[in-house]
């Protein structure tokens, strides 16, 4: 059964300009403007920051999907929204709650926080300023071969303010993400897939099925176990292994001692599916 949420509706009926809809395990969250390439704005972000709060607070999903409506993925931020939001503009609901707490921004893009339950990007056509910033904050990848990314702020005189100063060079390296920051160039899917900032690169039109694919085989799999993986691969970023590997230490204990860490094998044994309940 698939639950599409629309968090704070306006009272007009204006159709959402992002949606999230939950299809057993998997959430799958569109970005939903279309007409100006997934640009966002202060709507955009507030709903992409409840969606990743409802992902990381119903403990009926285990996974979600980025992605966005109309062949395109994200052209950054709207630059008109910029200006408003600089001018101190309080005309709707969603700019007055981005500029009473300014850390929804940040939080949106996946740099202030982080879901404890993965994200699989899911990238056709252009992914370019905040589209490829929020790649960053995201677990997996996809991309239709036609799909361009790029940190193209320096190009309007302005900072990539959602983390790419710092992530993109533990990402790719440091000559390329110097090159992507200070030129504003677009990355070529392949390119971006030798780089290692893309897992997969597919026929246009076919990202957001083949991240399906994966978000199903996850989603499969014991959530604790998922869960703790993450957790480990975030938490030891650039840690020597003699501080990583309590980390993992921490985190596989809590795991395997867990009853999913029994029903796993046990299954195996009998030669069934495993049924995970999450403790």
């Amino acid at each position: 059964m698939t639950t599409v949420w629309e968090v704070g509706v306006p009272e007009s009926g204006a159709r959402p300009l992002v949606l999230a809809e939950a299809d057993g395990p998997v959430l799958t969250v569109t970005l939903n403007r279309p007409e100006k390439r997934n640009a966002t704005n202060a709507e955009v972000l507030c709903r992409l920051y409840d969606a990743w709060r409802r992902l990381d607070e119903d403990d009926t999903l285990r996974v979600a999907i980025l992605t966005g409506r109309g062949g395109t993925f994200c052209a950054g931020m709207d630059l008109a929204e910029i200006g408003r939001l600089r001018a101190g503009v309080r005309d709707n609901e969603w700019i007055i709650r981005l500029q009473d707490d300014p850390g929804i921004s940040l939080a949106a893009y996946l740099k202030r926080y982080r879901p404890t339950k993965p994200i699989i990007l899911a990238a056709e056509g252009y992914a370019r300023a905040g589209g490829t910033e929020i790649l960053q904050g995201t677990d997996i990848r996809v991309a239709g071969e036609s799909a361009v990314f790029g940190v193209t702020e320096v190009r309007r005189g302005l900072f990539p303010m959602a983390g790419s100063a710092v992530r993109l060079r533990r990402q790719t390296g440091y000559a390329v993400a110097a090159e992507m920051l200070l030129t504003g160039e677009d990355l070529p899917a392949r390119r971006a897939y030798e780089l290692g900032l893309v897992n997969h690169v597919v026929p246009d039109g076919q990202a957001l099925a083949k991240a399906r694919e994966i978000a199903d085989r996850i989603a499969r799999n014991g959530p604790l176990a998922v869960k703790a993986i993450l957790a480990t691969l975030r938490e030891t970023e650039c840690l020597p292994e003699a501080e990583a590997f309590p980390i993992e230490e921490r985190h596989g204990n809590a795991v395997m001692r867990s009853r999913d860490a029994v029903e796993g094998p046990t299954a195996f044994l009998e030669k069934r599916e495993p049924v995970f309940t999450g403790s």
